[in-house]
């Protein structure tokens, strides 16, 4: 099914100009709960993996394995997000158990899928997790949108747009960070899902400032962004999606250098 998220309910761009050029695109997942296939984009879903490549472990929990996160192809990222030369596939993984100064240890693996015969099913997760670090499988609905910068406006400009967005929201009762900047949710591409202040990484071959790949976040949306966010197909439903929990209602932000060979990947993390 596909999943339309309505209009901005105020002219973003009429209303505060000075955000136009910083303007982004991303493509929202929408994961549901449902029946992926290892050919399918999905979030939680089985990965098509080849069978004679180890599946990935984690060297911090006495190799226990990975588990599958999101897998995306390229005709799902909408031509949003650029994937590498002969790779049509992306894939998330990373280990749900607990880690000294991070919540989650992910893994980025590019590939062709054409080029997969044998597929290798993911290991069992045998032992104790805690709650809600691996998402529920999930089918996607790719939806493009386009997005401003929320705790990504640079601090100057903020100071400056701040006495309109509080007059705004006093006028409307619509709040430029919750209702009008940056869709909740998992997504590729535009801006982060960020709960506090950015943590942007740089690069640490060529110094410059990584670019946003992944968001994870634990929900769709949350009460005051379920107000503009929530797509038009799921507005009075109840609907499953990955079920995850991510510290306290957070995300997962993944970023990668495209200058550096190999694409090199941080992730950030953050809750409420």
């Amino acid at each position: 099914m596909t999943r339309r998220t309505p209009p901005r309910p105020l002219d973003v761009e009429q209303l505060f100009p000075e955000v136009a050029p910083l303007r982004r695109r991303a493509v929202r997942l929408h994961p549901r709960a449902g029946a992926p296939t290892c050919r399918d984009s999905s979030v939680g879903g089985p990965l098509l993996w080849p069978l004679e490549e180890p599946w990935p472990v984690c060297p911090d929990h006495h190799r226990s394995p990975m588990v599958p996160v999101v897998q995306v192809r390229a005709a799902d990222a909408l031509g949003l997000v650029p994937f590498p030369a002969g790779c049509d596939l992306l894939q998330v993984l990373w280990c749900p158990r607990r880690h000294d100064g991070c919540w989650v240890v992910p893994e980025v693996h590019w590939r062709d899928a054409a080029a997969v015969g044998a597929v290798r099913a993911a290991p069992a997760v045998v032992g104790e997790v805690p709650y809600g670090k691996i998402p529920r499988p999930c089918v996607v609905h790719p939806e493009p949108v386009e997005e401003y910068p929320s705790w990504d406006l640079p601090d100057e400009l903020y100071d400056l747009l701040e006495p309109r967005f509080e007059q705004v929201e006093a006028e409307t009762g619509w709040d430029y960070q919750y209702h009008l900047s940056t869709a909740p949710g998992t997504k590729l591409g535009g801006y982060p899902g960020w709960c506090q202040d950015p943590q942007w990484p740089d690069c640490s071959g060529c110094g410059q400032r990584m670019d946003h790949l992944l968001t994870v976040e634990s929900w769709e949306a949350d009460a005051a962004s379920r107000l503009t966010w929530t797509p038009l197909e799921d507005q009075g439903v109840r609907y499953e999606g990955a079920g995850l929990m991510l510290g306290d209602a957070g995300g997962v932000y993944l970023f990668e250098c495209r200058r550096c060979p190999g694409r090199p990947v941080k992730d950030r993390f953050d809750c409420s």
